[in-house]
Parts: structure tokens; sequence; C-alpha cells
């Protein structure tokens, strides 16, 4: 779905680039990017590689062009992937360029990774301006050299006090409605979750969620990576003072057998996350920008687990100091009960950073359109 709206003067056409599947973190990136964009009157089509199923974007009724988006690894990045991605790189690169022609884009818009590159190197072989999202160590040493760069929290350079004079630094921009959520119907979803399972599985046993009781929400996002489930296995074994929330369907099977479902709220894949977050007190997260500013926004204190995916490490404390408490694996358990502890005083660290966040969205569509004023 692509359309036309006129606010505030502008009738443009931005052509969104996407890395990966369509389904997780770069997706809802990339639709929040393009809300922000359609929010200020411009029509935005979206590019997805061939093989991306486009889940996120189909249950929002988008459709996409299919173009090859090579990936090399984002933040995982090695030489070796990077040449392996740069030799599929040059035929998307060529399709990139027809299709912007075709397309007839006023303006391009690389997002993260191999959207990003693909995105900037074929818009300056079509002669048409461009912004990169960039986020990764491939993205930020190709697209800086060709366009406006905009650099997101998990990328280096964010955290550098010196920019080159085409980037400018933003958070990500977040889901509209995301601090909306209602608490009772967050309770209402999860009491339902819990009646379902009892009548679907009679001869097991799961956990009542206790309104007396403080609820802790452990994620990877989407995905429930292997490091996530660890952790929270270690805290269920140490305590039953506390609802536990998991969500995220698994990337494999085998992370489940670190969850005993007699004692963690497992509700899996969920379109009520912002419901979710109006009934939890501590999130347990990984330190990935999203969900970290997710948090932040709704003024819900976290403690980042780093290293879970794929080993990498953003160092998000640094960026939201006081409001993010950083864990490695194995202090989890003590960094969680240190900030059930001080949960006001993380709180009101919160509330200090949610302001420039909320606004993200707002600040990258308005630097998407300068580049056609």
């Amino acid at each position: 779905m692509s359309y036309i709206i006129n606010l505030g003067g502008y009738n443009l056409k931005a052509l969104l680039f996407i890395t990966g599947r369509g389904m997780g973190g770069d997706a809802m990136n990339a639709l929040n990017i393009a809300r922000s964009l359609e929010a200020e009157g411009v029509q935005c089509e979206l590019v997805l590689d061939t093989d991306a199923p486009g889940l996120l974007f189909k249950k929002h009724g988008y459709s996409w062009h299919k173009s090859s988006i090579p990936q090399a690894g984002g933040t995982a990045f090695t030489k070796s992937r990077a040449f392996k991605a740069g030799l599929k790189s040059i035929k998307a690169i060529i399709s990139g360029v027809k299709l912007i022609k075709k397309t007839k884009a006023d303006v391009v818009v690389g997002i993260i990774g191999g959207g990003a590159v693909i995105g900037c190197v074929s818009a300056k072989l079509a002669r048409v301006p461009a912004v990169g999202m960039i986020d990764t160590p491939l993205d930020t040493k190709v697209c800086t050299r060709l366009n406006q760069c905009i650099v997101l929290p998990e990328a280096q350079l964010f955290k550098e006090d010196i920019l080159p004079e085409n980037v400018e630094k933003s958070f990500f921009p977040l889901t509209p409605g995301l601090t909306q959520g209602n608490k009772e119907n967050g309770l209402n979803k999860i009491k339902e979750h819990l009646d379902n399972l009892r009548k679907e599985f009679p001869d097991k046993v799961f956990p009542e969620f206790d309104e007396n009781k403080k609820t802790i929400l452990f994620s990877s996002g989407s995905s429930l990576f292997e490091l996530t489930a660890k952790g929270l296995k270690n805290f269920i074994d140490v305590t039953e003072d506390y609802n536990v929330v998991l969500i995220g369907s698994p990337l494999e099977e085998s992370y489940l057998d670190y969850v005993d479902e007699s004692k963690v709220i497992n509700v899996g894949y969920i379109d009520w996350i912002k419901d979710l977050y109006a009934c939890t007190d501590l999130a347990v997260l990984t330190d990935d920008g999203v969900m970290i500013q997710e948090a932040i926004a709704c003024e819900l204190p976290s403690v980042a687990l780093t290293r879970v995916k794929y080993g990498r490490y953003h160092n998000m404390e640094s960026i939201f100091p006081g409001a993010v408490i950083e864990s490695e694996f194995e202090d989890l358990n003590d960094k969680i009960f240190y900030a059930l502890d001080n949960l006001d005083e993380i709180q009101s660290k919160t509330s200090y950073y949610n302001k420039e966040v909320l606004v993200a969205g707002k600040k990258i569509a308005n630097i998407v359109l300068n580049q056609k004023k």
C-alpha cells in the first residue's frame, strides 16, 4: 500500500530500502520511519529482499517491491561476510538503480546494514538524494561517504562528540501510541492467556498472576535468544517472589527447555506490547537500542543484558546513564535485584530522556524532507 497525502505542503515520494526479512527489529524501524514520513505528507514505497516474507508489513497493510538486498552480518560484520555480500551487491545495486528510476522516487532512505548500503549507493548512481540510516560498521563506512546520514544509538559513531558534517544523531523512531498502553488491558490479556493454556493443557501447572507482586518482563525482542532464556532460568531458580513474563518466539525450540512454564508466563509473540509495558515494573532486555528506547519512552526501568545477539555489545548504559542498568550474563541476578531495590530512582532517570526519544520519528522525517528543499 502506498499513497499520497499532503500535509505541510509536501508532496514527495520516498523509496525505503529495508534490510532483513520484514519481520523483526529492522522492519519495525522501517515501518516507524514510513509512518513518520507519511505524517509529514510523504508517499512511501518499500523495498524488501526478494526472499523476505514481510509479515510485519503485510499485517499493517503495506505491499512492497522485491529487489536483492544482501546482508553482511550487521554488527556481526566480518571481512568474509562482507566479501560475499559484496559479490551479490553489484547485481543488487543495478536493480536498485532501475527501481529508483522506475518508481520516480524523489528521495531514497536506506535503512540499516544492507538496506542502507544498497539504497545509498543505488541513489548515488541514479542521482537521487538519499538518507542513510546507519547502525553497523559496514553501513557507517560506506554511506557516510555518499550522502546525508542519520546515525542510530547502536553504532559506535553515535557515541562520538564530533561528527562529520553530513551525519546527525537520532534515537530510533518508535511505534505511535506506544506510551498509551492500558494496564487493565494488559492484565486481562495475561490472565486470558493463562486461562487458555489451562484449557488446552489441563494436566499441566501454570502460574497464577498475582497483582500484589511486582512484574518483571524478560525479552530479547520478537525472537527469543538463548542467553535471555538462560538468564530467565537462573532468575526463577532463586526466587518466586515476582510475576515473570516472557515474550518472543524462540529462534530454536530447544531454548524453551530453559523456560519452566509452571513459574513463567510465556506469552510468545504478541501484538499488545504497549499494554504489557503498562503493567510491568521492570524489564530485562537485551542491549539493543529499540527495546531499551521503548522502555525509556514508557518510563519503565530496565536491565540491559549484554552480548545476547551474536556477541554484540552496544553500551546502552552510556547513552542513558542511570535509566538503564547494564549487566553481563553472570551478574544478571545481582543487577535485577539492584534494580528492584532502586526502581523509583531509575524511573526518575527515564523521565529525563523520554521526551527526546519520543520525537525521534519526526526528527528523522524532517532530515529526509530537507534533502528535497
